[in-house]
């Protein structure tokens, strides 16, 4: 097969045909001085040219525009829908134009975009640290998930209409992100903070699945939009059936596995490598091994080596991530 570029490699999986090799990609928060302006641009394109990945996820640790003290319930009730320009929102699309006027044409761009209930997370009860750690499984509630709960006791109706007011506002947002540049969206949703014996274990569908079709719908004019189930998911049936290209999770880590998904989704499926423990405590052979049995499982259907989310750059080894690029390019 003739040698294909990294584009036309990536598209050929998302379209469910054989590419020349399996796309390679991964990510990690970068630290609080490059996560925008130039510094964030310098970091994305290090990255890229690095590894020589065939698809960069732009990372978005921007702030949410609006931030309010939260004392009850009633605060939510008047979140205003966002153009998707705003504040934080303007530094992200700054940072997708940037990186397309370097990047257009070469490789693909897919933005970083988080859910309605992820957002209001971070909008009761804002972040004490601009540090992001890879997500951990089986977790005790955080603060944000005990304060969202307490809200959903005291007014249910006040809090969904500030999920429906974040979901529109995302919305607007992934637009934008598709005007300035980007080829698609990679929306990061998670349903065990959600479906809760506390919530209500219908919760997700009650308040939140709508608003994940608004997103989604608002960048279909992207030609690369990724779904990253983050956790441990109660229903990844329902995920599995989003209108994306590809669907992205801890596969190993969380399940299900490749060759179950593989089942259950016409989606493209990127994964294979657990962020959390190969990565950073396995050895290159290791890291060899586990894409390669990924690959294996996956059968008939392309897909994407990556993690199952971020990883803490911090721990692992430069060359636990060449052993990754190095099971896609087989020499």
């Amino acid at each position: 097969m003739v040698e294909m570029t990294r584009i036309e490699r990536v598209a050929s999986v998302l379209a469910g045909k054989q590419p020349d090799r399996p796309p390679v990609s991964f990510w990690y928060h970068f630290s609080p001085d490059c996560q925008f302006g130039q510094a964030a641009v310098d970091a994305h394109l290090k990255l890229l040219s690095r590894f020589d990945l065939d698809f960069l996820k732009v990372m978005n640790d921007n702030p949410y525009p609006t931030q309010r003290d939260v004392c009850c319930a009633g605060d939510l009730r008047d979140l205003p829908v966002l153009r998707g320009d705003e504040a934080g929102y303007g530094r992200q699309l700054q940072l997708i134009r940037a990186l397309s006027a370097e990047l257009s044409g070469k490789v693909l761009l897919i933005t970083t975009l988080f859910n309605a209930w992820t957002i209001l997370r971070r909008v009761v009860v804002p972040r004490t640290s601009d540090r992001h750690s890879p997500p951990l499984l089986g977790a005790p509630p955080k603060a944000p998930d005990k304060r969202i709960t307490e809200l959903l006791r005291e007014n249910r109706g006040d809090v969904g209409m500030a999920i429906d007011a974040i979901a529109a506002s995302q919305a607007n947002f992934a637009k934008r992100c598709i005007e300035a540049g980007a080829d698609g969206v990679f929306l990061s949703v998670r349903d065990d903070w959600v479906d809760t014996d506390e919530n209500g274990h219908s919760t997700y569908d009650e308040m939140v699945r709508i608003g994940d079709g608004q997103i989604i719908t608002a960048a279909a004019g992207g030609s690369a939009n990724f779904l990253h189930v983050c956790g441990t998911a109660r229903d990844f049936g329902s995920f599995a059936a989003y209108p994306v290209h590809a669907i992205n999770w801890a596969d190993r880590a969380a399940g299900p596995s490749i060759a179950e998904a593989v089942q259950r989704t016409p989606r493209a499926i990127c994964g294979g490598v657990d962020n959390l423990s190969t990565l950073p405590d396995g050895s290159p052979e290791d890291v060899e091994a586990e894409a390669h049995d990924a690959l294996r499982q996956a059968g008939d259907q392309p897909m994407i080596l990556a993690p199952g989310c971020t990883f803490d750059p911090d721990r692992v080894p430069e060359a636990n991530l060449d052993a990754l690029v190095r099971a896609a390019r087989p020499q």
